[in-house]
């Protein structure tokens, strides 16, 4: 989900025109569209997390801001035992 097309191997910052390796996550989600636990990232250099941070908070999308390298994509929910997923 992170690397780029150019660039499979590296995380870039999502902020228009930047090409700094990421170092933040932030995740989010447009509760119009999205479910609860859904959750969109968006990564960030550290001269554009607050910026992007700001974006998504003034409309309440922003719903946490995890360094890159401590983040965790995650998991949907397991069907319970005898379901199929």
């Amino acid at each position: 989900m992170f690397p780029t097309p150019s660039d499979p191997g590296r995380a870039i910052c999502s902020a228009k025109g930047c090409r700094a390796d990421a170092v933040w996550v932030l995740a989010w989600n447009n509760p119009k569209l999205h479910t609860p636990e859904r959750r969109k990232t968006w990564l960030a250099c550290d001269e554009h997390r607050e910026h992007l941070a700001q974006f998504l908070a003034i409309r309440g999308f922003l719903k946490d801001t995890v360094a890159f390298a401590d983040w965790h994509e995650p998991r949907p929910p397991a069907a319970p035992a005898g379901e199929d997923a």
